[in-house]
């Protein structure tokens, strides 16, 4: 279909009125368990998976709508009102792609507070926040993950404290990104006095000193990593530093601190999974543009709910489309686009068919049937 993907434009592509779409979509439907299954026979076995969460704006008006309120909107860099919703995932590292598992609408603070009260979720005497509601997302969805993944990569919004001990409560391990000020500190491993406290660490790091940071390599061109294992204070425990420097700008150098709680963790791979984090975003993008993430016209919890969850799994679909009908594979870069536009020409042409009363074995069998099908599709392997 063409325009936005709401209760109206579906009608106009289909036998079922506005009412009957608006009617389905305050059901429920087992999401989580779909794309787990989905997941399961989709990806190879073999293939390096990382879990990844992360957060979506969603501009949405009206004063009956469910957790309406000021969230943060990347596009303007400020918090604005609509929706927000928090997106659980996997990366495919292997094949750089991300799949989403599950889909929760950021609730207002009252009910963050109940559900917390319910999960008996830790908050140290801290005031609840909606940091609490992404650690009891996490906490419902992510077991189906388990056994699948090992870490959690998320952006530097997430290391709070409270959610890193909710990652690491679940037996995985969380990679993210530190402010540029971070209170870190070197560990002492130099003699101990005989008497009195052992001696812990050894100084703050300062970032405009790499002498005591252990160099690893140059990852791409003027990208080079440094490491070390250092002492978190605002995370209370040892976690695995990778200081990032960038010096592509000669006269401005400038630096990321990534981390992990896993201090074994390769310098390298744990570059490469927060690297591969970035493609959620995509998952994002692709779900607006071409899903209808943004277009519900309902205004109650069930049915953003079940528009949320049926936007994005509707886009893992089309990723395992992707592959069984178009013929893409792991080098192929994705385009929902290109599936749309022949997807559409295939709807109309039969549209077109039946309202003239046509035999379509008279057209199917026409070698001219491909290029119609095809017609303005971008992007196309050459076997499709």
């Amino acid at each position: 279909m063409r325009g936005k993907v709401n209760f109206r434009n579906l009608s106009r592509y289909s036998d079922y009125c506005e009412k009957t779409y608006a009617r389905h979509y305050q059901r429920t439907f087992a999401f989580v368990e779909f794309n787990e299954r989905l997941l399961q026979n989709l990806v190879p076995a073999g293939h390096e998976l990382m879990g990844v969460m992360d957060c979506s704006f969603i501009p949405k008006s009206g004063k009956e709508t469910y957790g309406l309120g000021y969230f943060y909107n990347s596009s303007q860099d400020k918090a604005t009102k609509g929706l927000e919703i928090s997106v659980l995932g996997v990366v495919d590292v292997t094949d750089n792609t991300a799949y989403t598992l599950s889909a929760r609408q950021t609730p207002p603070q009252v009910e963050i507070e109940e559900l917390v009260a319910d999960q008996s979720v830790t908050t140290d005497n801290d005031e609840i926040s909606r940091v609490d509601f992404y650690a009891w997302h996490l906490r419902q969805d992510i077991q189906t993950l388990l056994q699948f993944v090992t870490y959690l990569v998320v952006d530097g919004y997430y290391s709070k404290l409270k959610f890193v001990e909710a990652v690491l409560e679940l037996g995985l391990q969380q990679i993210g990104k530190l402010r540029h000020d971070a209170n870190l500190r070197y560990l002492y491993h130099g003699p101990q006095k005989k008497f009195g406290a052992r001696r812990k660490y050894d100084g703050k790091v300062k970032f405009d000193d790499l002498r005591r940071l252990t160099y690893v390599d140059q990852v791409e061109p003027d990208i080079h990593l440094y490491t070390a294992v250092v002492y978190n204070v605002n995370l209370n425990r040892n976690i695995r530093l990778v200081y990032l420097l960038n010096l592509k700008n000669k006269n401005k150098p400038g630096y990321a601190l990534l981390f992990s709680t896993d201090t074994e963790l390769d310098p390298e791979r744990l570059y490469r999974y927060y690297k591969a984090r970035f493609q959620i975003e995509f998952v994002f993008r692709d779900a607006k543009q071409f899903t209808g993430l943004t277009d519900c016209q309902a205004r109650q919890q069930a049915s953003l709910d079940f528009h949320f969850n049926a936007a994005l799994t509707t886009l893992n679909l089309a990723k395992v489309d992707a592959y069984l009908s178009f013929g893409y594979d792991a080098d192929t870069p994705f385009s929902l686009a290109t599936q749309k536009m022949v997807y559409f020409n295939q709807h109309f042409l039969e549209k077109v068919l039946t309202i003239l009363v046509l035999d379509p074995s008279l057209i199917n069998c026409q070698p001219a049937l491909a290029a119609l099908r095809t017609y303005g599709a971008i992007d196309l392997p050459p076997d499709s």
